[in-house]
């Protein structure tokens, strides 16, 4: 978790009604800030949520797997918390590359499996009876165990299948069966040269699912594919280079992934600009 000498983020989300109604690119934008604030104690996560228009915020921690339910009168959000370098078990997780046989179809990751089954029994409890309209979001290991709960779902007494999955920075989580099985709506971001984003191999037989949304060198949107993305990736690492930092690793933070998604989301620049005036 992020440490009391740590500045919070700032969000600029606001939700005012239900989430299915919000235009999609200010959705996952507010998805994006979601996942930055399960990286916070239950303390500065809850302001920030109550902040974008959320009632309340519950904290679940098992053996450092960790995810928060954020819930309204409408709408219920599972975000489960990202890497963090300095926690074992998290490096763990994302070392330990096994195929294993799930409780759904096909295989996954065996760490980012472990990392679920330690939470699971505890969000499974605490979505059972839940009517409202369900949503999973994640950041790098994150997004991965936001995957494979969301798949859970479907094996589950949980009356609300989710409605749908937004991930960013997530790695491939499992095999091709298991991808074709969880027939999510899935939105998942990719950041230029995130290094998370390619790994486990595709080689081990690992694939991503969803909608890819790939963000240039320049934080655009774009569609490209093959060699012009091999291009674009290599400039960006030149960028990066530039400016002194590794593009692989940087590319990857969940800040980043926000800052991008603010610009292109219609009026959003305008409300960070009010938001920082605010808390000046």
């Amino acid at each position: 978790m992020m440490s009391e000498t740590e500045s919070v983020m700032q969000v600029v989300s606001r939700v005012a009604g239900p989430i299915e109604q919000m235009p999609a690119m200010h959705r996952s934008l507010l998805f994006a800030e979601l996942a930055g604030a399960s990286y916070y104690d239950e303390h500065h996560a809850a302001a920030l949520i109550t902040e974008i228009g959320f009632t309340a915020c519950r904290f679940f921690d098992r053996d450092g797997a960790q995810a928060y339910i954020f819930q309204n009168d409408t709408d219920c959000v599972v975000a489960c918390r990202g890497t963090e370098p300095h926690e074992w078990n998290d490096i763990k997780a994302d070392a330990n590359a096994v195929a294993v046989l799930t409780e759904t179809l096909g295989k996954v990751h065996r760490g980012f499996n472990q990392e679920v089954d330690d939470l699971w029994p505890m969000l499974e409890e605490a979505l059972e009876q839940n009517t409202k309209t369900l949503w999973f979001t994640g950041h790098s290991l994150g997004g991965a165990m936001a995957t494979i709960c969301a798949g859970r779902c479907y094996y589950s007494e949980i009356q609300s299948m989710p409605r749908a999955l937004y991930t960013f920075g997530s790695p491939r989580v499992g095999d091709k069966q298991f991808v074709n099985y969880v027939k999510l709506d899935h939105t998942r971001w990719v950041n230029n040269n995130d290094i998370v984003t390619r790994v486990p191999p595709a080689w081990m037989g690992y694939r991503h699912g969803g909608k890819e949304m790939y963000l240039n060198r320049n934080g655009h949107l774009r569609r490209v594919s093959g060699w012009t993305r091999t291009v674009d990736r290599l400039r960006g690492f030149l960028m990066g280079l530039a400016r002194f930092q590794i593009d692989h690793f940087a590319d990857h933070s969940i800040d980043r992934y926000i800052e991008s998604i603010r610009r292109i989301a219609p009026e959003t620049s305008q409300a960070v600009e009010e938001t920082k005036k605010e808390n000046s």
